[in-house]
């Protein structure tokens, strides 16, 4: 099955704890802090959009993409009565193909780690390079390899009304890759549950490997920060923000 198919529909009720207005408050901070004032904004990997909205309801012009038909109508969904409607697009991090350039591109909640082919990263850094303006920013967070490795071996258990989620995780340290293993099970109408099964897999980039991949592509990395805070990562941070500008 792919990802994200069936954890669609339920995506949003499994993550009530996900700081999401955190996220974009630290977002500004970044833009305030990196003297940026963007007007239209891209969220990669966008999701069920709860992000795209925030930031539409700020004031952003927003563009939300998205490889799951599935999360993009969760996001269409949300964003319907909404003044300032994202646009929301079909597309994955390596085929991203705007009609324009954006001010500010944003990647959350460890997508980039997604890209478990180093060939994928180097594409997907292309692409965002290639649609944003001279001087614009790129931020995004990558899950730390120390998290990655200690989620390894690792079982969790969500369950919200007429839905139970089994997540297992595996680490191979040889390829740097983590594996997730999720059991959905939903509640039919005459109370028997259906289970829907997702693997997916996340690989752990070094801040080296990510400047050198910006590099590569017309950007230079020019700060990381710890996780939702303005300092620098600590030796043990589970989650790093990444700040990279398009060279002028």
């Amino acid at each position: 099955m792919n990802m994200y198919s069936a954890m669609a529909r339920h995506y949003d009720a499994l993550t009530t704890d996900v700081p999401y207005e955190g996220f974009v408050d630290f977002f500004e901070k970044v833009f305030e802090r990196h003297q940026l004032k963007p007007n239209l904004v891209l969220d990669l990997a966008c999701g069920t959009g709860t992000i795209t909205k925030l930031m539409a309801e700020r004031g952003y012009d927003m563009i939300g993409a998205d490889y799951s038909v599935e999360m993009l109508i969760q996001a269409q969904a949300k964003c319907t009565d909404m003044w300032n409607r994202p646009t929301f697009i079909r597309q994955s991090m390596t085929g991203l193909d705007l009609y324009g350039t954006v001010d500010a591109v944003v990647s959350c909640l460890d997508s980039i780690n997604y890209l478990v082919k180093p060939t994928d990263l180097a594409e997907a850094f292309r692409r965002v390079s290639l649609f944003l303006n001279p001087g614009g920013l790129f931020i995004f967070d990558l899950n730390s390899e120390y998290k990655l490795e200690l989620l390894g071996g690792n079982s969790f258990v969500r369950e919200t009304d007429g839905v139970f989620c089994v997540w297992q995780a595996a680490w191979d340290p040889k390829s740097r890759t983590a594996r997730y293993f999720i059991d959905l099970f939903e509640e039919d109408e005459d109370g028997s549950y259906v289970r829907s099964m997702e693997e997916h897999r996340e690989r752990a980039y070094s801040v080296e490997e990510i400047a050198s991949a910006l590099e590569g592509v017309g950007m230079e990395l020019v700060k990381t920060y710890g996780e939702l805070k303005l300092r620098a990562p600590a030796p043990e941070e589970q989650r790093i923000f990444f700040v990279a500008r398009k060279k002028d």
